[in-house]
């Protein structure tokens, strides 16, 4: 196991933190369903700027429920990116609908109109959209064809929580939007996640789902006496209090996380923009990018594979995020998902995540950016 000197992330972490924990912890009761659940959706959804906000025990289980809120199932397709984290696509399988996978633009690393558009089958009823590392998607494109063509939006804004784009905060142009919480993210609760919308509908069906279709979900079922009603089908999703706490806390101080990581990107930024061999993601004007990942784009597979090993023997942590979906094992097996997205392939051989975290420290920056030049130095012998 390698001892790295720059890992890929830190969390950031205060006292207010510890205090809220603590709190929840020495109350001795109501560590499953206490008020602090609430106040985190509250405060998430006036963030965001949306009616409603559901939080649920990851990413994962908030496109789950996405999903099946909006009755996607059996002979259905969804178009997904394949250069995402794998949910993204999985989550489709676990409702029993196919996922299309459509290929990505390289100004925004997110889903192409163009590419959904020649993916759009009799079959298809919507679209999960990824936003990189960040950044925002095209979203108003894509919500305009899918309104067009009469399809549901579900945003995966995992990685995005914060940024905005033309003034517009990441989630709050789809009919869902989801959020992970989970270690490497700006807003993290070591696990975790939300969905938001501003549908009364969709958000009474996801408090049902996420707590196995209960109804009597005014009271707190740890302290009611009476039989609960079952309704329909549902899961054991929901976030704990502690969990909750943490997001509390965390929300309070996003607007500074997300002002640190760009002072660090900026440095970052400033140290590699010499090297013409690296183009850093960048989104067009008006995207605003809190980043949440640094991705750097070298000129060729080969030159990548060279850095990466360089950085690893510098105990620098650098990982390619992403491999393409469809080209896992897993998707290869399956005969119908196997085709050609030229983008996403490329991209996928050029790209690397190098460390960013807010408190990431001159020093540090420093570390990594010498490193750059002694593995560009070598090249040029």
């Amino acid at each position: 196991m390698t001892d790295w000197k720059i890992p890929l992330y830190k969390v950031f972490t205060d006292e207010e933190d510890v205090n809220l924990i603590t709190k929840v912890i020495r109350r001795g009761n109501n560590w499953a369903l206490g008020p602090e659940i609430e106040e985190f959706e509250n405060a998430l959804k006036n963030y965001v700027g949306v009616d409603y906000c559901l939080t649920l025990n990851s990413g994962t289980s908030a496109l789950h429920s996405a999903l099946l809120a909006n009755e996607i199932g059996l002979n259905d397709e969804v178009i997904v990116p394949s250069f995402s984290f794998i949910s993204t696509a999985n989550s489709v399988l676990f409702v029993g609908a196919k996922p299309v996978f459509a290929d990505v633009e390289e100004k925004t690393f997110g889903l192409s109109s163009s590419s959904i558009n020649s993916k759009k089958t009799s079959k298809t009823k919507a679209v999960i959209p990824m936003d990189y590392g960040g950044a925002s998607c095209n979203i108003f494109e894509i919500n305009q064809f899918t309104k067009d063509n009469n399809l549901v939006l579900i945003e995966d804004a995992a990685e995005s929580l914060g940024s905005t784009i033309q003034g517009k905060k990441v989630g709050s142009q789809s009919d869902c939007s989801i959020f992970s919480f989970c270690g490497n993210k700006v807003l993290t609760t070591g696990e975790g996640g939300a969905i938001v919308t501003d549908s009364k509908k969709i958000y009474d069906k996801i408090k049902l789902i996420r707590s196995h279709g209960r109804m009597d979900l005014s009271k707190n079922y740890f302290e009611n006496e009476a039989d609960s009603q079952y309704t329909s089908l549902g899961y054991n999703w929901r976030m704990s209090s502690l969990t909750a706490a943490l997001g509390i806390s965390q929300i309070n101080k996003l607007d500074k996380l997300i002002k640190l990581r760009q002072n660090a990107a900026l440095k970052i930024s400033n140290g590699l923009s010499k090297f013409k061999q690296i183009s850093i993601f960048n989104p067009p004007s008006g995207y605003d990018n809190i980043h949440q990942m640094y991705t750097i784009r070298l000129t060729s597979h080969e030159l990548r594979n060279r850095l990466h090993d360089f950085l690893t023997m510098k105990q620098i942590f650098s990982k390619v995020y992403f491999h393409p979906i469809h080209m896992t094992d897993f998707y290869k097996n399956k005969s119908s998902f196997i085709e050609s997205l030229p983008v996403t392939e490329l991209l996928s051989k050029q790209i690397l995540t190098i460390p960013m975290y807010p408190n990431m420290t001159n020093d540090e920056i420093s570390y990594v950016l010498d490193a750059f030049n002694e593995f560009f130095e070598n090249e040029l012998v």
